[in-house]
């Protein structure tokens, strides 16, 4: 249900892209007015949740629209680069939206009663919290049962699309270029490539790491169990794929040194605190061969776009995110190059920014 058709071999490329650039603003007006309607029902709810949130200009809504379509046209023309293949563009989880979207509205009550009570660490009895981190049980963006429920894993991906106005999936998609062209510079074919996702979630970077790369072996690691059977589902609706996916911490990676192509992780290090940060980028370390590649993408941080400075200290205050004012101003340069890291790349796209870093040859 989730594979796209091969528009490039029915239709001229002209029309295909005005498909996307179509695909793309329906996905963007449906955020914003799903956004607009459940604010304001929230705002009648929560009288007092203004207090904190700083309107954001008409200059500023104007920069994040042209950001916005630049990032499109960023990745259609990975595209036509034969980055991954035009369909990938089109790829979208239909079957859960409309299943699911509901689903969305009815969780509006409970996310309601959680921020009145001020209770961020609110887990269901039936739960199991045994064994995980305590900075990891979190009602993250105010979810029911954080990261740990079936129902949390099936709305992920919708809720973050909206939140991204349509864009979260255009915003993974940049590191496929950088991933794709660090390997060819090693000599890594496509079929040898090991590539590691950490904190994999539902499987979208996984999935579409495999659009790009189809020989490639592919694992994942993610904390969260109910989020490792979504994304075996996911995976497995690809003919052939066999996913390779551990229930693991970051920070522990259950790998032998030296193992893996590449390593990626995907919206994860504005959900650490500090210290775990440099965990996990140790870990990636180790377990990279030399002359590997580690791509992180995360949010944009403090000082890359002062314009959007209003919209990043807004952010943990409408959602639960307890670590990303120190990660707004976190040096994950530094951090990298403590690591061992050396040849450090610095992207940003839209509201994302990306860290292209090389582990050294023997």
């Amino acid at each position: 249900m989730n594979s796209a058709p091969k528009f490039d071999q029915f239709i001229p490329e002209d029309l295909t892209k005005l498909a996307y650039q179509t695909f793309q603003e329906g996905k963007k007006i449906f955020g914003v007015a799903h956004k607009t309607l459940s604010d304001r029902l929230t705002n009648l709810i929560l009288a007092d949740r203004q207090e904190g949130i700083q309107p954001l200009s008409q200059e500023t809504l104007l920069k994040l629209q042209n950001g916005m379509k630049k990032l499109a046209e960023t990745e259609w023309q990975d595209s036509q680069d034969g980055i991954y293949p035009s369909e990938t563009l089109f790829d979208n989880p239909w079957g859960d939206f409309f299943r699911y979207y509901p689903e969305v509205w009815l969780d509006l009550p409970k996310i309601w009663n959680r921020v009145g009570a001020k209770q961020y660490q609110e887990f269901d009895t039936d739960i199991d919290r045994q064994g995980y981190p305590s900075y990891y049980l979190q009602n993250f963006h105010y979810q029911t049962d954080g990261y740990l429920s079936d129902l949390s894993a099936n709305l992920y991906d919708l809720q973050v699309e909206i939140l991204f106005n349509g864009s979260a999936d255009a915003m993974r998609r940049r590191i496929l270029k950088p991933l794709k062209d660090k390997l060819a510079k090693t000599d890594t074919s496509s079929q040898d490539a090991r590539i590691l996702d950490v904190a994999c979630g539902t499987g979208r970077t996984l999935r579409m790491i495999r659009s790009a790369l189809s020989k490639a072996k592919l694992f994942g690691v993610d904390l969260s169990p109910a989020y490792l059977r979504k994304a075996n589902q996911l995976l497995s609706e690809i003919p052939g794929e066999l996913p390779q996916l551990l229930q693991a911490n970051g920070e522990h990676l259950p790998y032998q040194d030296n193992y893996f192509s590449a390593v990626t992780s995907v919206f994860l290090f504005h959900e650490l605190p500090p210290q775990a940060r440099q965990n996990v980028i140790e870990e990636c370390f180790r377990v990279l061969q030399p002359e590997g590649t580690l791509i992180i993408c995360d949010s944009m941080q403090k000082g890359d776009s002062p314009d959007f400075e209003v919209m990043m200290d807004n952010f943990p205050v409408l959602f639960h995110e307890p670590y990303y004012r120190h990660y707004a101003t976190d040096n994950l340069e530094t951090r990298l190059e403590k690591a061992g890291f050396t040849t450090i790349e610095i992207e940003n796209h839209f509201v994302s920014k990306y860290w292209i870093a090389t582990k050294p040859a023997i």
